[in-house]
């Protein structure tokens, strides 16, 4: 065979050498874009606290880039999504609104392997861990957490005399709290909206129920524990906004019942803790929070996962954790608060004596707060659209046939929404509702197994 001429020998070896250092640099020195989508990114101009954390990932990973995918314009997220991957351009990295059809068209990658290496993982709560876990795969990363449940302006109760309501209140003495602070005339109100009611009540009369009657596998809207949260939703509509005449709402400072307690004007207000920022920065009365009465609280998750079609799934993970439950991830975003005089984004997701302590620090020391991210593995899970399949139709709606006056074929969020105004009784369609739930919830379960 003859030999190569020497240029070419030349080139050889320097494509031969090229080649080996591909091999053996470290995957942190190549070049690696993440392309990431997320409703909570604001504008460039703004650059809020995560456009900060994902700086502050890219600074400490020389080779890494972020784009982010520009999720403006018409259509829901799923639909954008949609579109996008049907284009092959999913994004790398993204929030989920729906994972069941996420998982059902292949999109998301399993990462189970993932965090079962991650020292993190076990401080995240289980209630967390199980609202990512499919199948016993786990198919996303809980992004943060937000704890719901009743604010309480203390002040208020106090100037009426009365005691405030503090974490593990009985159903029943909230209640009457509620009722005896009560004072139109005096433009205080005990809640804000009856609505809430409907979603926790259930829970403190039967164990086996969770957020909206749901049990892990079905709807219970025909159980005497539902039936009787929806009673006593109407029962407290005198208590509230909803029960106000325009006469009477005329008196009060506020324009609407989501002013009412940041105006000192009810006593106690159903709110995530997304609200606790403005709470911590801007009110001038003494607040905690109760969550729901029995000593528990609902949870809300935002979940980011990872594409399956990602280039480089192993870092795409890499940025998702950082920007989820990672504990390192979370220390940078308190800096970054620290550094802009403002409370973190996020509450911990990741829950330690130390990452709580941290939480506390900028919110100032309140006593039901802590207890509750103390107690986080009982929660309810109230963002139930985003993790059951067939939840969005057996909730809100679907259409199981149902004419009420002269409104026709009426949805089951309208069925719900309006059970306060005591122009039906939730018991002459339970049943029929809670059926019909139930067999979308089964169709959808085993569209998912197929």
């Amino acid at each position: 065979m003859q030999h190569l001429p020497k240029f070419l020998r030349i080139i050889f070896l320097l494509v031969l050498a090229l080649v080996m250092m591909s091999i053996v640099l470290p995957t942190q020195a190549q070049e690696v874009v993440i392309r990431y989508a997320n409703w909570n990114l604001g504008t460039e101009e703004e650059n809020n606290l995560q456009r900060q954390l994902v700086a502050a990932y890219v600074a400490a990973n020389p080779g890494v880039t972020v784009e982010f995918v520009d999720m403006s314009g018409d259509g829901s997220w799923e639909e954008k999504l949609t579109n996008l991957a049907a284009r092959g351009e999913l994004p790398d990295v993204f929030m989920a609104n729906n994972t069941p059809y996420y998982i059902q068209n292949d999109w998301v990658a399993d990462l189970t392997e993932f965090v079962a290496e991650d020292p993190d993982w076990e401080a995240v709560p289980q209630v967390l861990r199980d609202a990512v876990t499919f199948d016993g795969r786990v198919v996303g990363l809980p992004s943060a957490q937000f704890i719901m449940g009743y604010f309480i302006n203390q002040d208020l109760f106090e100037a009426a005399n009365l005691d405030a309501p503090a974490y593990g209140v009985s159903v029943e003495d909230f209640f009457a709290a509620a009722t005896a602070l009560t004072d139109v005339q005096a433009g205080v109100l005990g809640l804000h909206e009856p609505f809430p009611i409907m979603g926790w009540y259930a829970s403190t009369q039967d164990e086996n129920l969770g957020w909206f009657s749901f049990d892990g596998a079905h709807m219970n809207y025909n159980s005497e524990a539902f039936r009787a949260g929806a009673d006593l939703s109407a029962q407290m509509v005198p208590h509230t906004w909803q029960g106000l005449t325009e006469e009477q709402r005329a008196t009060f400072t506020s324009q609407g019942p989501w002013e009412l307690f940041v105006n000192q004007e009810s006593g106690a207000v159903w709110e995530g803790g997304w609200a606790i920022p403005s709470y911590a920065e801007n009110a001038t009365f003494n607040w905690d929070f109760i969550g729901i009465p029995g000593g528990n609280q609902a949870i809300v998750a935002d979940i980011l996962v990872v594409s399956a079609i990602a280039p480089d799934v192993a870092a795409a993970y890499d940025f998702a954790r950082w920007m989820s439950f990672s504990s390192e991830g979370y220390m940078m975003e308190a800096e970054l608060a620290t550094a802009a005089n403002v409370v973190p984004t996020r509450m911990p997701v990741t829950i330690t004596p130390e990452t709580i302590d941290l939480y506390m620090s900028f919110v100032g020391e309140r006593p039901g707060l802590r207890a509750a991210l103390e107690n986080l593995d009982g929660s309810l899970v109230e963002s139930l659209a985003k993790i059951v399949p067939g939840y969005i139709n057996a909730r809100w709606e679907g259409r199981p046939g149902i004419d009420i006056g002269e409104n026709l074929d009426v949805s089951m969020g309208y069925i719900f929404d309006n059970v306060w105004t005591d122009a039906y009784k939730l018991e002459d369609y339970s049943a029929q509702l809670e059926e019909y739930a139930n067999g979308i919830l089964d169709e959808a379960r085993a569209a998912i197994a197929e």
